[in-house]
């Protein structure tokens, strides 16, 4: 706690030196100058930085100081340090996008209660599009960083045998870039907010207000931690793996959190590249994307693009790994096709980075483009297909165990169904030109990453929360909570549809009275969803404090994580993690997948490189 509020103190300090530098440097005393707000923000996240750990990790050590006793690293005071254990990390990133999720929830219910009924019922349209934007922005840093995050450093480590990240500083830096983002975002709205969506296009966002700024900033240190996270996570699994632990030997879950760090390091820069280009048109007049001066708008689309379906397979890639993860358990059946689903996610990632223009089929690039990437993008279908098979074929008759887990497991595959074959008309020229930029892309977006990705979090969160937490929750609530969020989702979006079709566009306040109906119907679905997140926010905590503890492996899984207490010691494993066979070996005589030895881990490779 000391050093977070030693960051806090010094991030204010360094917000206020920065300004008023700015403004003497560059002649003007305007506190909403965006140049100096820019400047402003990098003293402000330096000395946030230093002041919850940077310091004492590294630059002490720069200068040639005597090291300084750290913080007490047991009990709660740990989630609120610069601790390196990869564990406390992962939960640090759990809680924290499990209440940025809430947040953007409660959001939506605001936009759900605006569109229950046509014309301006709450709020006016400058306030929805605000609205609507932070929602947007809050939900997609949920979907890429919660999963990635908070399950790939807490459970990473432990199903290859390792004891800790490879870069452990590096790993808690990576976090505590994560604070700033939410307060700029939260603090956006107090500078006039940003009304552009989360798609930040221009002009719209380089003639918009100053909370614009904010929104640039943000992100663009989020895009940092999402690096450093990424570029963590692959060197871990390529040099810390346990004796045995062959590349063939991973379970499906840290093969999809590699596939999408792969993603993660590679294209993350090209949206925040975009962002400073948009942010050095605001501040100094530079006109990459003022037609006026030179400049393309259509430019900062293709930079957008290139890097945010990608990002869709960095949100949904771990998803599937969760997902094939817990029907295997869950079925008690081997992974189905486990080597062609990893060529599968491999596939993917490079099959990303070319099908970024289907979303730009109506915004004027060269018709002679339209072929290529449709046809690029429909072939993206195939390895996705290869995933969806694996798991109906790893499910075919098991035998079905339907914890809480399972049964969100269960909905994922039916609602990434709706997704997928949704996707389809998105991909094709003819059918987008008419559905592009209206509910039905909406709908679509929301079965592929809330009806997918945010519905495999959830189940890991059920099926790890014993592991994290050496307690059991309550299952019969788990089960009512995985029901009632299946169909309330599904009475949402499935409206959104309808209207979508029949031509309302998105992003808009007010519409049409011909669509009152559709709307009506997901507005009062979406209240009965949200309802939901409550009961599960009960659930976990009560279950935390009050539930039953758990054993070393509740569910008499096979993969590594399972092989240790519940929850962890320090350092992971009493002995040595020696691997043998796959991970799934449900049905096999004499399976075995690891045991552990009474040595320290033997690493693969070069070892810890830090």
């Amino acid at each position: 706690m000391k050093r977070v509020a030693r960051g806090l103190g010094l991030g204010i300090a360094g917000w206020l030196i920065g300004l008023n530098l700015a403004a003497v440097i560059r002649g003007t005393q305007h506190v909403n100058d965006q140049a100096n707000i820019g400047i402003a923000y990098v003293f402000a996240l330096s000395g946030w930085l230093l002041g919850v750990g940077v310091w004492d990790a590294w630059v002490r050590g720069w200068l040639g100081l005597k090291p300084k006793a750290e913080e007490p690293d047991e009990g709660w005071r740990r989630y609120f340090s610069f601790c390196t254990d990869h564990k406390v990390i992962g939960i640090q990133y759990l809680v924290t996008f499990v209440i940025v999720f809430l947040i953007a929830g409660l959001l939506a219910m605001f936009m759900r209660w605006e569109l229950m009924s046509a014309g301006e019922t709450i709020m006016n349209k400058a306030t929805f599009n605000e609205i609507m934007s932070l929602h947007g922005i809050l939900m997609i840093s949920v979907a890429v960083a919660g999963v990635l995050g908070g399950f790939g450093n807490y459970l990473v480590p432990l199903q290859i045998g390792a004891d800790d990240m490879a870069f452990p500083r590096l790993n808690a830096l990576s976090y505590w870039l994560i604070p700033p983002v939410a307060i700029m975002l939260l603090l956006a709205p107090l500078a006039g907010g940003f009304d552009s969506g989360w798609t930040a296009y221009p002009p719209l966002s380089e003639t918009n207000d100053v909370g614009q700024v904010f929104f640039i900033l943000a992100i663009i240190t989020f895009g940092l931690s999402s690096i450093l996270g990424g570029l963590n996570l692959l060197t871990t699994v390529t040099t810390m793996r346990a004796k045995g632990m062959k590349w063939s030997r991973l379970p499906i879950f840290t093969w999809s959190v590699f596939s999408a760090s792969i993603l993660s390091v590679l294209i993350t820069q090209f949206f925040a590249a975009s962002l400073l280009m948009v942010f050095l048109g605001r501040a100094i007049g530079m006109g990459f994307f003022d037609a006026a001066k030179g400049g393309d708008p259509i430019l900062y689309q293709h930079l957008f693009w290139f890097y945010s379906h990608p990002a869709v397979y960095i949100m949904i890639l771990p998803g599937f790994g969760i997902l094939l993860e817990v029907l295997s358990h869950f079925s008690r059946k081997p992974l189905f096709a486990y080597k062609l689903t990893v060529g599968a996610f491999l596939a993917i990632v490079v099959l990303s980075v070319v099908v970024w223009a289907h979303h730009m089929f109506t915004s004027g690039m060269s018709n002679t483009l339209h072929g290529p990437f449709m046809i690029l993008t429909e072939a993206i279908s195939v390895p996705t297909g290869i995933i969806f098979l694996s798991a109906l074929g790893t499910i075919w008759r098991g035998k079905l165990w339907l914890k809480t887990p399972m049964l969100f497991a269960l909905a994922m595959v039916f609602n990434f169904l709706i997704g997928g074959i949704t996707g389809i008309f998105l991909a094709d020229v003819a059918t987008d030109m008419n559905l592009q930029d209206t509910y039905f892309v909406v709908a679509h977006f929301h079965y592929t990453i809330m009806g997918g990705e945010i519905f495999a979090f959830f189940a890991g969160i059920y099926y790890w929360y014993p592991k994290v937490t050496g307690r059991m929750y309550n299952e019969a609530m788990g089960k009512i909570h995985a029901i009632w969020m299946f169909i309330g989702f599904n009475a949402v979006f499935i409206p959104l549809f309808y209207v979508g079709v029949q031509g309302m566009n998105r992003r808009v306040a007010d519409y049409p009275l011909a669509y009152e109906r559709g709307n009506l119907v997901a507005s009062i679905s979406a209240f009965v969803l949200g309802c939901s997140f409550l009961l599960f926010t009960w659930n976990m905590i009560w279950s935390r404090f009050k539930g039953e503890k758990a054993p070393s492996n509740p569910w008499n899984a096979t993969t590594l994580e399972w092989m240790t207490e519940s929850p962890p010691p320090e350092h992971n494993f009493e002995g040595t993690p020696v691997v043998h066979d796959s991970p799934y070996v449900y049905g096999l005589e004499d399976g075995l997948h690891a045991e552990l030895g009474e040595q320290e881990p033997e690493l693969v490779g070069a070892g810890r490189p830090e």
